[in-house]
């Protein structure tokens, strides 16, 4: 995927939050590691929607997903 937004930095490593093995048919988040402890997310149908976070930010959103913090949004469905 090309990354047309000029303020992304050029060298990002996009990595897809899903089973490798897992062809799809998605759309997947992907997140990647930037300067400055700059964190970023994207969906792979809109990967133009760039949202930024922190670091400290994203490992507490990862360690609430890992409790099941958020679990109830899905549930029923």
């Amino acid at each position: 995927m090309t990354d047309t937004r000029p303020d992304l930095p050029a060298d990002l490593e996009w990595i897809r939050a899903a089973p490798e093995d897992d062809p799809g048919p998605g759309p997947w988040i992907e997140y990647a590691f930037g300067p400055d402890d700059a964190v970023y997310l994207r969906e792979t149908g809109a990967p133009d929607q760039v949202v930024t976070t922190t670091r400290a930010k994203w490992e507490a959103f990862v360690l609430g997903v890992r409790a099941g913090e958020f679990d109830h949004f899905v549930e029923g469905h």
